[in-house]
């Protein structure tokens, strides 16, 4: 199932497509020199938006929490690239500690660290699941549906080690040993902060790094990042680098409770939608322009709205502002990131749609589609409604037709692998330019 798009001959989009296809080998040899001097993250996803004459990413998650909605025929691209990314990191590894989020209760993300826990094991690895959660204080079964249940374990701490304590069999739990692994790989975004028992972990890899977590990422490093790959990308090219890239700005200290930074606030606003408005009249688009506003960080999609005037931002009401002020785990927004918003012009059965593209270690392994029926293609798509399409992509967005045109299915998907290895790329200088100084 592909979403249809309405696109002209000789667009932007279609001169932006054709040029990815025409330069495909160009392309890979840039990746290619780009992964000889920087480490991509262990994981990533990126959700990108098809404007009709742009293609760019909105958002680079490093802790990817739906894995479950990849295609079942994309497992063996998550296999070969977890066995690459470990042969990398640690060739001599056998046991690989998982670590989730808290969400116990949260079916769909259950069957995402079921998935990915079935990736680590096939890829050669021992794995088991240890847990933050504070009310897990004893190996406790969750039962998951479509899949087996769940052994989730506390975490027990050793010197300078994460691991787990003996099981002791009881019921339908089986008895198991101690379990010391040479990898601990997070898929919680340590939202509400670095727990102690991860903290001055020297023996072991932890992945992604601490540093990774919202407790201390911003998504403007992100993209100041992505800011660099874009004009060296666009530059291979010979192309305009905001084609693939969305126009943003940052605001420090505002508090939506106190109505504190809102100045800040709509000078951003209306500063962007003035050069957003130069590039539409530069291209001839008729789209009316507008920005999102959302927390520096934090994830799950709160924490946004989207403003089309600077007075959107300027005195808002109650709601408004409870909905701006805390994102997941409570946490308070004091930075906010006012970014271009890219429309989408996709859609699946009438209803609006964006593609998402999970990556490990280097490769693209798979996408699908987030659809919102309700949602229109100005407004953000990761909220209540939501639903995904995983079997969009044909294949890993990484298999170009040269014989077929520019638009078609394989091309589309590879241009859409390519902008969103641009993300990885980004991620990749983001985390060596904030990670702690020894």
């Amino acid at each position: 199932m592909v979403p249809q798009l309405a696109i002209q001959t000789g667009s932007a989009l279609h001169d932006l497509e054709r040029r990815i296809l025409a330069s495909s080998t160009d392309i890979e040899h840039w990746f290619r020199a780009r992964w000889q001097d920087h480490t991509p993250p262990f994981y990533c996803s990126v959700d990108l938006r098809n404007s009709n004459f742009k293609i760019a990413p909105v958002d680079t998650n490093l802790f990817p929490g739906g894995f479950n909605n990849l295609a079942p025929a994309f497992q063996t691209l998550c296999v070969q690239a977890v066995m690459t990314a470990i042969d990398r990191i640690c060739p001599d590894a056998r046991n690989l500690l998982l670590i989730p989020e808290n969400h116990t209760r949260n079916l769909f993300y259950l069957r995402n660290v079921a998935r990915l826990a079935t990736i680590v094991h096939q890829a050669g690895l021992n794995v088991r699941i240890g847990t933050l959660n504070p009310e897990i204080t004893e190996p406790t079964l969750i039962d998951v549906p479509d899949n087996a249940p769940l052994l989730l374990e506390p975490l027990h701490r050793i010197s300078d080690r994460v691991t787990l304590q003996p099981v002791v069999a009881r019921g339908a739990i089986a008895a198991m040993p101690a379990f010391d692994p040479c990898t601990i790989l997070l898929n919680n975004d340590l939202s509400s902060g670095i727990p102690d028992i991860l903290r001055d972990v020297t023996s072991q890899f932890v992945l992604p790094p601490l540093h990774a977590g919202w407790a201390v990422r911003r998504k403007s490093q992100h993209f100041a990042a992505y800011d660099d790959v874009a004009e060296d990308f666009a530059a291979l090219l010979g192309i305009d680098p905001w084609l693939v890239n969305p126009y943003f700005g940052v605001c420090r200290e505002v508090n939506f409770h106190e109505r504190t930074g809102e100045e800040c606030l709509a000078q951003n606003v209306s500063m962007l939608l003035e050069r957003i408005r130069a590039k539409y009249q530069e291209y001839g688009i008729t789209d009316e322009p507008y920005v999102v506003v959302k927390a520096d960080a934090g994830t799950y999609g709160m924490g946004i709205m989207t403003a089309k005037s600077p007075d959107d931002v300027i005195g808002l009401n109650r709601k408004e502002r409870n909905k701006m002020a805390v994102v997941k785990e409570g946490m308070a927004v004091h930075d906010v990131l006012i970014q271009e918003g890219v429309h989408t012009h996709e859609k699946l059965d009438s209803a609006v749609a964006e593609p998402v593209v999970y990556m490990i270690d280097r490769h693209v392994v798979g996408g699908f589609y987030r659809v919102h029926s309700s949602r229109g293609i100005d407004e953000n798509l990761n909220a209540p409604g939501m639903h995904f399409v995983p079997l969009a992509f044909e294949d890993g967005c990484t298999t170009p037709d040269h014989q077929a045109d520019v638009s078609a299915t394989p091309n589309r998907f590879y241009a859409y692998g390519v902008v969103a290895r641009l993300a990885l790329v980004a991620a990749a200088y983001e985390l060596e330019r904030t990670a702690p100084q020894d």
